[in-house]
């Protein structure tokens, strides 16, 4: 009795490990089946979908998870490079859609090839379950790292898809042994395979208290690894995109015109905040540009789906400027900018410490901002990133007398010539929390 009992629980074994096998084939097969990138795609959908839209719920915009699933693919290209045009032409979908979300009209992205698309709908077709895809370029480097000096996923399957073959070979070894040993008993091994049901499998692994400590710990660490996975995005805010009431090209700014960002953001120099700018430091440029270029324009309409020259005129409104009689003869209205950099109220940051003191460049924290046509949070500010800065920055005492005592006292104590922030103390908790 209890050899036919070791014989189904063995079975059972069997039975789950060549379907394990057969999902493991199956999605290595459902990878290589698509060439569409979710890493680029989701650095698209960061840079241009994400203040409207979410992947898994609904916001401004209708949830893109699935979305694959409820229209057609050539409708999906057709609907982002001019939403406008297919609402005009009546098509039912669209007016739908239109109709659905307040007719708030979608931005048109003519720029974006059917490869941009495709590789957008991987990003957000990836399963909720499954970690997505990092697109700043430190994660990017520290994957292509980890990839060199470790082991990489395909690597790590095809070693379980081995292990799993040596131990399916093995069980099947022992059943034909057992078996063996039976027969040359004398006793009688009965043929269950034919009988091998749902329910008797349920039966067999409920008496089996092994399989069952098993099961639970495999349930109690993924519910674990997912609780872990859910709290650790709480108040994480990268790649967050807001739509501004103006809209302001970073890009055209700090880009191609070459502005200082203190010129903007001038408390920055001085300050713990780098402030928002009043509009009257717009104004200092704008009571004379009035409208852009006729190239400008109209590559703002064509990438963008900007009118620049609209928006100059909604600051004239905002600041009561007339262009006409150049003054300010008209009501002025206040701008609600939407904030897009926020740490929590018990961490502190000084911008004048690390801009005018350590010389930090704006595009450490705030990224390849002369590149943006629309602002978003590039890193993700969280504690663990400000500490590996701090672990990895050498301070510079170059031309700078405030650090030159402290800079030789501790170098001799930790026997190095250059000291980082985190030897000077920047790894103190009464430093960034008061």
């Amino acid at each position: 009795m209890r050899l036919q009992n070791s014989l189904k629980v063995i079975k059972i074994i069997l039975i789950s490990a060549i379907c394990l096998l057969t999902a493991l084939d199956f999605s290595t097969y459902a990878q290589d089946a698509s060439t569409a990138d979710p890493k680029k795609g989701e650095a698209l959908f960061k840079s241009l979908c994400a203040s409207c839209h979410k992947r898994y719920k609904r916001a401004v915009g209708p949830a893109l998870h699935g979305v694959t699933d409820r229209h057609d693919i050539q409708w999906i290209y057709k609907w982002i490079k001019n939403s406008a045009e297919m609402i005009k032409s009546g098509d039912a979908e669209a007016v739908a859609i239109y109709e659905e979300y307040n007719k708030v009209a979608m931005n048109a992205f003519p720029q974006l090839s059917n490869a941009d698309v495709d590789n957008i709908l991987a990003y957000v077709n990836v399963p909720k379950a499954t970690k997505p895809p990092t697109s700043s370029s430190s994660s990017v480097a520290e994957a292509g790292d980890s990839s060199q000096g470790g082991f990489s996923q395909d690597l790590v399957l095809g070693l379980l898809v081995i292990v799993l073959a040596v131990l399916i070979l093995v069980l099947f070894l022992v059943v034909k042994t057992l078996k063996s040993i039976a027969t040359a008993n004398g006793l009688e091994v009965e043929d269950t395979s034919s009988k091998i049901s749902g329910k008797s499998l349920c039966a067999a692994f409920l008496k089996n208290q092994f399989l069952i400590i098993v099961a639970v710990i495999l349930f109690l660490l993924l519910s674990a690894y997912m609780v872990y996975g859910f709290l650790m995005q709480v108040g994480v805010d990268q790649g967050y995109q807001p739509v501004q009431p103006i809209h302001y090209s970073h890009r055209i700014h700090a880009g191609d015109n070459k502005i200082e960002c203190t010129y903007c953001h001038s408390s920055a120099r001085v300050s713990k905040h780098s402030g928002i700018p009043s509009l009257n430091v717009c104004m200092n440029c704008h009571k004379s540009i009035n409208e852009v270029a006729e190239e400008t324009l109209a590559e703002g309409k064509a990438k963008y789906g900007v009118d620049y020259n609209a928006e100059i005129q909604k600051l004239y409104k905002a600041t009561g400027w007339d262009p006409n009689t150049n003054s300010y003869a008209n009501k002025s209205h206040p701008v609600k900018w939407i904030r897009i950099h926020n740490l929590p109220d018990f961490a502190y940051f000084n911008h004048s410490q690390h801009y005018s003191v350590a010389g930090v460049a704006c595009q450490k924290c705030h990224g390849p901002v002369e590149e943006m046509e629309i602002m978003y949070q590039y890193a993700p500010l969280t504690m663990g990133w400000c500490i590996n800065c701090h672990r990895e920055t050498n301070v510079k005492i170059k031309d700078n007398k405030y650090y030159e005592k402290i800079h030789e006292e501790l170098s001799k104590k930790y026997g190095v010539e250059k000291l980082t922030i985190a030897q000077l103390g920047g790894l103190e908790c009464g430093k960034c929390h008061y």
